[in-house]
């Protein structure tokens, strides 16, 4: 299991990180987290687990990960902003994992809208924020963190579009270091986020998003849109010009438009 005497040992943070929740197997971080938030629990606190049996991902999804392979853990904030910044919380934490991942193992880690993080295309980690608002202002919020690490098999239905780093960089990654290093990404960004300046971390995030200026096809429960992704609206929705005009996505499951 994660030392979480050895994460500490490594740790460059004031906040984040300080107080530690390990588990060998839980329900899920994100719950976790939140039932520790609603009690009480301070800014920084994380949750970590080695396997979750109900991992949440998003649209209701479980999140699959196998035990000792991979980074699974959620971090309580209290950021305190409007209702409106709840949807950039998503990419602050994206780039923030995105920084730390490239520094730990010198690669290139793509954005991917609305929480997910590629490398050479396959998905490594995706990111699940969950708030609770209270009159008009965020409460705490609880960002849950997926990301393969050292998982080298995948199910049949996600080996085309799934991956770790090891599988895709050809060696093992310290979990441990590479923790330490996301927990200090987050807390250095989380300064600009405390007061409501999201301009570099989303100019960052579309620099690192390669879909745009691409044709994307977006399903969604009841509908299938297809159109060229040309950025951000005010609030983080995605932004698709199509054969009918501009529309904006909120939700959905995204992929790049096979060719003819």
């Amino acid at each position: 299991m994660l030392s979480k005497e050895l994460l500490q040992e490594r740790l460059h943070t004031r906040l984040f990180g300080r107080k530690l929740f390990v588990f060998e197997t839980i329900d899920s971080t994100n719950a976790c987290a939140k039932t520790l938030a609603q009690a009480g629990t301070g800014e920084g606190a994380v949750v970590i687990a080695e396997y979750q049996s109900e991992g949440k991902g998003r649209l209701g999804r479980r999140w699959q990960a196998d035990p000792h392979e991979n980074l699974l853990f959620s971090v309580i904030l209290r950021p305190s902003l409007p209702r409106a910044s709840a949807g950039f919380l998503t990419f602050f934490a994206s780039v923030a994992v995105a920084r730390a991942i490239d520094d730990a193992c010198g690669c290139a880690t793509e954005c991917k809208w609305p929480n997910d993080l590629l490398l050479h295309g396959r998905k490594i980690c995706g990111i699940l924020l969950e708030n609770s608002i209270d009159g008009g202002v965020i409460d705490y919020s609880v960002v849950g963190i997926g990301l393969n690490v050292n998982q080298t098999t995948f199910p049949e239905s996600l080996e085309r579009q799934a991956g770790s780093l090891r599988s895709i960089l050809g060696r093992p990654v310290d979990r441990i270091e590479l923790l330490a290093r996301i927990l200090q990404s987050l807390e250095q960004s989380y300064t600009d986020v405390r007061q409501g300046s999201f301009e570099k971390l989303l100019a960052e995030w579309t620099s690192r998003c390669t879909m745009f200026g691409r044709e994307v096809t977006v399903n969604q429960d009841d509908a299938v849109v297809i159109g060229k992704a040309v950025g951000l609206n005010d609030d983080g929705g995605l932004l698709l010009q199509t054969s009918s005009g501009r529309r904006t996505i909120y939700a959905g499951d995204i992929s790049l438009t096979p060719a003819p």
